[in-house]
């Protein structure tokens, strides 16, 4: 499996998918977010604290995040969508100033 910083890991993992720390610690990307999956903080929303920053990260799919994963491909163009209409109106912005 390949290895993540978690910049990276944020940049990769995709809806329904698991991301671990070697010390256990894992968190799924849902169409609500990145969530805790076990521990204290399991069913919580991540949020982005600077020790995450030092942990490297595997990404997987098992039988619970597959469920999860349903609607990914609608969800995934949503998204692109999304960023491309910010950018064109960023790049429209740009050009009346």
């Amino acid at each position: 499996m390949e290895c993540y910083t978690f910049g990276q890991m944020l940049m990769a993992i995709r809806m329904g998918q698991k991301a671990e720390t070697p010390d256990g610690r894992i968190v799924m990307r849902t169409s609500a977010g990145l969530i805790w999956t076990n521990g204290i903080l399991n069913g919580k929303i991540v949020e982005i604290k600077d020790y995450l920053f030092s942990d490297l990260w595997q990404i997987y799919e098992d039988e619970e995040s597959l469920k999860e994963a349903i609607g990914r491909e609608k969800h995934e163009k949503r998204e692109r969508e999304m960023l491309e209409n910010q950018y064109e109106e960023l790049r429209l912005a740009s050009r009346k100033r």
